[in-house]
């Protein structure tokens, strides 16, 4: 009996077991998910990931998370996403919270939330392991 318990704790090859990540192709993104990504691009917006929420969760479809280095760039990048998919798309946020102090500033579009973070509030928050479940979106490159 004892034996059989050692064998069964024992961990398999870990050569045998194969993961694979799958990613959400960037081309298969919705055009405003789309333009909110290249205008915190332009903002300089640095640490971007987005990630496909669909399979996981009901309120929203994906997360875009971005840093900017201080409050004003946080902000400029906030209004930069605003401006842009109001004035290109006709898009306007549902809610947009944490815009006056600008540690992190969330965009509710509904399909997709934006969420922009400085270096210490990014840290604090840390949606990435809080979501690491979710597929992550292939992001050209140069951005």
């Amino acid at each position: 009996m004892e034996e059989a318990q050692e064998k069964s704790l024992q961990r398999e090859n870990l050569e045998s077991v194969e993961l694979v990540e799958t990613k959400t192709p960037f081309a298969d993104l919705d055009e405003t998910v789309k333009l909110a990504i290249h205008c915190a691009s332009e903002k300089k917006a640095f640490d971007m990931i987005a990630l496909d929420l669909r399979e996981i969760a009901s309120f929203t479809e994906f997360f875009i998370i971005v840093s900017g280095a201080n409050a004003r760039q946080v902000q400029a990048i906030s209004d930069e996403i605003n401006e842009r998919l109001k004035k290109d798309l006709n898009s306007k946020p549902i809610r947009i919270e944490g815009y006056g102090g600008g540690e992190w500033v969330l965009l509710d579009y509904g399909d997709f939330v934006v969420h922009i973070f400085e270096k210490e509030a990014r840290e604090f928050y840390d949606l990435q392991r809080l979501w690491r479940d979710a597929k992550k979106v292939e992001l050209p490159e140069g951005i």
